[in-house]
């Protein structure tokens, strides 16, 4: 099996940021920074099985994927042995936002 790369765009950091910011303003920093690490730890199991998303039903493209952790889907783009992690968005918030530019 092959072995992917997995990166972080600077709009999935942001996120990242933004989410733990919500969080922490609702329960505690100590939850934040959990639950913000457990997003990044089920993105990184991208490494070894990049393909296992389901095309993100918004963008009907077989290189932009998505997989489901709790309320969050992590959207990632494949390009060839590299994953790049563009977005982490809540379910809730509809369809996600993403720019040409994230796909560089």
């Amino acid at each position: 099996m092959d072995e992917f790369e997995v990166t972080f765009a600077p709009r999935a950091e942001r996120d990242l940021y933004s989410i733990a910011l919500y969080i922490a303003r609702q329960s505690s920093s100590e939850i934040a920074h959990r639950f913000g690490n457990q997003l990044i730890d089920r993105a990184l199991t991208l490494a070894s099985n990049a393909t296992r998303g389901r095309v993100v039903p918004e963008l009907n493209d077989a290189h932009i994927r998505e997989i489901i952790f709790r309320t969050y889907r992590i959207i990632y783009r494949i390009r060839g042995n590299r994953v790049e992690v563009i977005r982490f968005w809540h379910a809730a918030r509809g369809a996600p936002a993403i720019d040409s530019d994230e796909f560089g």
